[in-house]
């Protein structure tokens, strides 16, 4: 287990995370990462941006996203508007079609000079024939831009991250082309090293209270949604910046941190309590 900690950024990598990240940068296809939400799938690419000090292009995907968008853009209403204008610098920018072209996600990655990060953000969101519609830009780190003929050429080849809430089934024919990698809700060991990177020095007894209190939240079989690791990093930040002492409440404090549906805080309340 490795781990990055700064002022304002803190992430622990297993070692089968760093293995998949390893073999994906070997063998330059994309990284597909799937898990439960609050697992630190978004936040990978921060780590992997943080660690090599290199730029990050981040495209969140959408139910409405269409693959070109991360390619770029062509504002045809700039360019209608800026023809209104009789202007000769400003008929010469209408003339050309490229100072309306905008560079998604994608584009900027590959028009960068150096190494790069591109982030593809819940790509289950979009429709299912979205991921394949960027199969040939991912294989061969190209595109045209339709209205101009102008190829886009990654000038270095972006390490891609690409996270999924298995909210539906991908395509056979992009899954082949990514390196995957799951990844699983951390143990009792692993959270504690997580915990320990967030709040330095904490004492041990919270920290065992805590982790004892949230996983046997997280045991309740009837819950729509568990508790993620990330609600218990925001739980243990009210605690501790108001000074709870677990061992001395029966009900648990700032439950909201922790329970996000209605149904699972009216069904199990009396089963909310410390330890």
């Amino acid at each position: 287990m490795t781990f990055h900690n700064t002022k304002s950024f803190q992430y622990v990598i297993s070692s089968a995370l760093s293995e998949a990240l390893l073999t994906s940068e070997i063998t330059e296809r994309p990284l597909l990462v799937r898990g439960e939400p609050g697992t630190g799938k978004t936040l990978l690419a921060e780590y992997i941006a943080k660690t090599k000090h290199i730029p990050i292009f981040k495209w969140h995907i959408k139910s409405t996203s269409s693959a070109k968008e991360g390619l770029y853009f062509y504002d045809a209403v700039s360019r209608l508007n800026d023809s209104r204008f009789v202007d000769s610098k400003m008929n010469e920018k209408v003339h050309n079609i490229e100072n309306y072209i905008k560079l998604g996600a994608l584009g900027l990655a590959f028009n960068h000079d150096g190494d790069s990060i591109v982030l593809i953000d819940e790509i289950d969101k979009a429709d299912i024939e979205f991921p394949n519609d960027l199969l040939l830009e991912l294989d061969q780190m190209e595109f045209v831009i339709q209205e101009t003929s102008r190829v886009v050429k990654a000038k270095k080849r972006p390490i891609v991250i690409i996270t999924s809430n298995n909210e539906k089934e991908l395509p056979d024919a992009f899954l082949r082309r990514c390196i995957f990698h799951y990844i699983e809700f951390p143990g009792p060991e692993h959270l504690r090293e997580i915990i320990n990177v967030h709040f330095p020095g904490i004492e041990d007894s919270i920290l065992e209270t805590s982790l004892k209190t949230f996983y046997k939240i997280r045991k309740i079989d009837d819950l729509r949604k568990k508790p993620s690791t990330s609600e218990l990093i925001d739980w243990l930040s009210v605690l501790l910046s108001q000074g709870a002492v677990l061992k001395s409440l029966e009900k648990i404090p700032y439950l909201g941190t922790l329970i996000k549906n209605e149904e699972d805080l009216k069904n199990n309340f009396g089963r909310f309590t410390v330890n």
